[in-house]
């Protein structure tokens, strides 16, 4: 099925040069030896994940696979390490077994995965990552957003809604090194700690990415501060989490609600017309095809960017249909 490429309504606003060039070569032999730009076009490509566990991630996943076979020609073998970063190493060992001839990885909230990169980079195969940018080892190109940037403009945008000042809660998704979250809520944080009369409360739980521990950090909030106006969570699952929670509380009416990622049912939440007024893109549909569009452009022999800013445009009810994709897997 088509991933974000096929009906386009995501990557409206977000093409990168490059990335949609015709005649890109695809995929994987699976030979002894590895495809040479000139051969006949195929690739084994290796992604290693290095966590399944929840909607962004094994959306990514399946954007990639999705791609490959939208290309025909490209074999993927998909692995997942549940959040081992030793499983990751082992993983990118067993790929590299297998002669991949590429590697993709979507790091989720590791920090670094040096065992991993020094591997692919001795085998001297490319390495593409996704989303998470680790903050040391060498990788051949990274695709991802300004995770700093769409907090400042969530900030922007709570601010226009509280004229008048009033509590926001930020909900954070751990753990406290996660420099992804980080940069969210400091990009949120940097718009709103200079506004008058709004006052910032940091849930001191974290929600660990995920619907469920955004209920629960919510339920926790709403007890110490019932008089909250807003909330920003780092992403989207955390904040359909806390809408629940906001909503057995009867304080729909009172708390609006900002995210990050474009979730589809957190774009449906905005559409609905629900206290859920606005997202940032970054979108695993989006990234995850970029991502293995990215690696058969480096094994064709193109010349490609060392790091690709995706566009993360913000969402509001105005614009949200167009970023739905009944199509993706996020």
């Amino acid at each position: 099925m088509g991933g974000p490429y096929m009906n386009g309504k995501k990557l409206s606003g977000l093409l990168v040069a490059g990335v949609l060039a015709a005649g890109l070569a695809g995929c994987s032999s699976g030979s002894d030896d590895t495809a040479t730009a000139g051969g006949d076009g195929s690739y084994t490509i290796g992604v290693a994940n290095f966590t399944l566990g929840g909607p962004y991630f094994s959306g990514m996943d399946k954007a990639i696979a999705a791609e490959a076979k939208k290309k025909g020609k490209i074999e993927v073998i998909s692995t997942d390490a549940n959040g081992d970063a030793a499983k990751l190493a082992s993983n990118v060992e067993d790929l590299l077994s297998k002669n991949v001839d590429a590697v993709i990885i979507s790091g989720g909230p590791l920090e670094s995965a040096p065992a991993a990169l020094n591997a692919i980079k001795t085998a001297g195969k490319p390495v593409v990552l996704v989303d998470r940018k680790f903050q040391t080892g060498e990788y051949t190109s990274w695709i991802g957003p300004d995770n700093e940037a769409i907090g400042r403009q969530n900030g922007e945008f709570l601010a226009q809604k509280l004229p008048d000042g009033g509590k926001v809660a930020i909900i954070k998704g751990g753990p406290a090194d996660n420099s992804i979250g980080l940069a969210r809520t400091n990009g949120v944080k940097s718009v709103l700690q200079s506004k008058t009369g709004i006052t910032l409360v940091e849930a001191p739980d974290f929600g660990n990415w995920g619907s469920d521990g955004g209920l629960t950090v919510m339920e926790s909030l709403l007890a110490t501060d019932s008089d909250l106006k807003a909330v920003f969570c780092e992403n989207d699952a955390m904040c359909l989490g806390a809408q629940r929670a906001i909503a057995d509380a009867g304080k729909s009416d009172q708390i609006i609600i900002a995210g990050v990622d474009g979730q589809a049912e957190a774009l449906k939440a905005i559409l609905d017309g629900t206290n859920y007024l606005v997202t940032g893109l970054n979108d695993a549909d989006v990234i995850g095809a970029m991502g293995l569009d990215r690696a058969v452009e480096i094994l064709g022999g193109a010349q490609v960017e060392k790091d690709t800013v995706v566009p993360s445009p913000m969402i509001t009810k105005e614009n949200a249909a167009k970023y739905q994709n009944p199509d993706g897997s996020f």
